[in-house]
């Protein structure tokens, strides 16, 4: 008997009758990827309102790396809780702050001093980035890409691209934001070699750095190594030494976004280590809490150090008790049993999915790095014009026969498989198997 275990049709009552509480409670424009109300998790097992056990193959959208009530974050946490909740490090100084910051000032890449700011959220860890990139450097211009996600406030949403989901309605935005093409060697033009076409997107690069921006008013470069809601899109080696070498040629300060992509999800604790580039800023977010509000920047100490006494911090930024559970959660992360644990996932998930892609002609593409893993839906391989709604389709069948899932991509028409690292060789299978079910039945339509 597998993992999976359905009392009731999905959703079932208890969950219907959570989600109309949440329709008169809550705001229509927070959305949901599924109708499930969940009401206990552990590992990489959900346990719906009405009994049923589900897969976790969506994982919070990446926070639950290490899996759900990890016994070493849990444990922390409470003993945590008899020692005290809050104190404000803007008030006074709780040490998991401080043992917290020296654990990431310690594994991050770059053989320089570091310092680290801790807040709550991915955006939040952005924001400050970007802040202190520009009080550094004295200058205001920031550098994004087509493509990337870097947060919901007003700053990192005027970074964020895919408009019409996240953008539409909430201008204007910042300005001084230059916002360039980034390399998808998916949907690159048939006529281009990969090189060419790396090359290509370098000298549109350089072309930008002419028409459309001056290098020396840039405070910041920012990108992900892979781009998460784009639909797992990792940047090419050479593209990312590029943007190292324009920043150091022009002082601009070089920022990863690794909130969804780092955290081991790719088989290395930060995914810019598979490119050997050293950013001078890391921000950081998701399952390095584990599943609790927390974020992080880590960066040259020089640059973390420009802003004024004052200039930078908040309310809730580095709670004790979100700290202890970050310490554990990277500990565990930056393991190399877990890493290698990233690794044997990663192809097991690879190995399903290249065989849909050779099955199925609605799989347009398989793609991804280590655990952090994608399928591609297309209505034409030859033009691979996206499927939105086939996407959605599949994503319903699956979640009714007991998994966890959301999309991903521009155009919405990918689905991502960010199941905690934790699952179970069986469980992986058993879900991938519902998943594969799902496409079959959609492939015949």
């Amino acid at each position: 008997m597998g993992t999976i275990q359905l009392k009731t049709a999905l959703p079932g009552p208890r969950s219907l009758e959570l989600i109309e509480r949440r329709k008169n409670a809550m705001p229509n424009g927070l959305a949901k990827s599924t109708d499930i109300a969940i009401v206990s998790a552990e590992g990489g097992v959900v346990q719906d309102a009405d009994g049923n056990i589900l897969l976790d193959f969506a994982g919070g959208i990446g926070m639950m790396n290490i899996g759900h009530r990890n016994p070493q974050v849990v444990e922390a946490m409470q003993q945590q809780l008899e020692k005290y909740i809050h104190v404000c490090a803007l008030v006074a100084t709780p040490e998991p702050y401080v043992e917290l910051a020296e654990l990431l000032n310690r594994i991050t890449p770059g053989d320089f001093p570091k310092k680290t700011i801790l807040a709550n959220s991915g955006s939040e860890a952005v924001e400050n980035a970007v802040n202190i990139a520009r009080y550094a450097t004295k200058r205001s211009a920031v550098i994004c890409f087509e493509g990337g996600y870097h947060g919901r406030t007003l700053l990192t949403l005027s970074l964020t691209s895919k408009y019409g989901l996240f953008k539409k309605g909430f201008g204007p935005f910042v300005s001084d934001i230059v916002r360039l093409p980034a390399p998808n060697m998916y949907r690159k033009p048939t006529q281009f070699t990969d090189e060419d076409y790396i090359a290509h997107c370098i000298e549109q690069f350089n072309l930008a750095m002419i028409a459309q921006i001056d290098p020396e008013s840039v405070a910041a470069i920012i990108i992900e190594p892979v781009q998460g809601e784009a639909g797992f899109v990792p940047m090419p080696k050479a593209f990312l030494q590029h943007l190292r070498a324009i920043a150091d040629k022009h002082g601009i300060v070089l920022i990863f976004d690794e909130i969804q992509c780092g955290a081991g999800r790719t088989g290395k604790v930060f995914a810019c280590e598979h490119s050997g580039v050293v950013p001078d800023m890391i921000c950081m977010a998701k399952s390095i809490g584990a599943g609790m509000p927390i974020s992080a920047v880590t960066g040259k100490a020089t640059i973390m150090d420009a802003p004024h006494l004052g200039g930078v911090g908040g309310t809730y930024g580095g709670n004790p008790l979100a700290c202890v559970a970050a310490i554990e959660a990277v500990k565990v992360i930056s393991s190399d049993a877990f890493l290698a644990r990233v690794r044997e996932v990663g192809d097991i998930i690879s190995q399903r999915l290249h065989q849909w892609k050779e099955r199925y002609s609605l799989v347009g593409d398989v793609r991804g790095v280590g655990a952090m893993q994608l399928v591609e839906f297309v209505r034409n391989r030859e033009t691979k014009e996206p499927d939105p709604d086939i996407t959605l389709s599949i994503i319903r069948d699956a979640v009714s026969n007991g998994m966890l899932l959301i999309r991903a991509g521009l155009y919405s028409n990918c689905i991502r498989l960010l199941p905690p690292v934790v699952m179970e060789n069986a469980q992986l299978q058993e879900g991938l198997d519902v998943l594969e079910a799902s496409i079959q039945k959609f492939a015949k339509a």
